[in-house]
């Protein structure tokens, strides 16, 4: 069943690319990929290894980088700042709508959950930071708790 997901994500991406005429390559779909089957947020380095593994090919970090850059261009994938680690945007769609992404983080497992918080919440945030003398240069949140996952495996 997820691998069907994962499959009409990368089919989804490709698609959308072909009409823009940037190429989903084979590198960028294994890194997609990966990025996909995992649980937890990667680090760049955590994805080189990922794909060094798994492809039996070297793959720089650099190259790594580059293409989890162009994937957070194109709303692929999201960077969590706090952790330098990086996941696959929840909206799988060809309309993302990621204006400002929010997170919340298991301090535990490290599992790490897209939500959605209103532009009033955003915007009520945003006017506490002027009033506190403050421009926000990014208004992504990340919180960090427990899953509940978590909270019941310490019961």
């Amino acid at each position: 069943m997820k691998e069907q997901w994962i499959e009409r994500i990368i089919e989804q991406a490709k698609d959308k690319y072909a009409r823009t005429g940037v190429r989903l390559t084979t590198k960028r779909k294994r890194i997609l990929k990966i990025l996909l089957v995992s649980d937890i947020p990667l680090s760049a380095y955590e994805i080189a290894d990922s794909y060094n593994n798994a492809f039996g090919e070297s793959i720089p970090e650099m190259t790594v980088y580059r293409i989890l850059n162009f994937f957070e261009q194109e709303h692929l994938s999201h960077k969590l700042s706090s952790t330098n680690k990086y996941v696959p945007c929840s909206h799988h769609s060809n309309s993302c709508t990621c204006e400002a992404p929010q997170f919340l983080i298991c301090g535990k497992c490290q599992t790490a959950e897209e939500i959605s918080i209103s532009k009033a919440v955003m915007g009520e945030l945003e006017k506490v930071a002027l009033k506190a003398g403050y421009s926000l240069d990014e208004s992504q949140l990340e919180l960090k708790g427990l899953c509940n996952k978590c909270i019941g495996s310490e019961e």
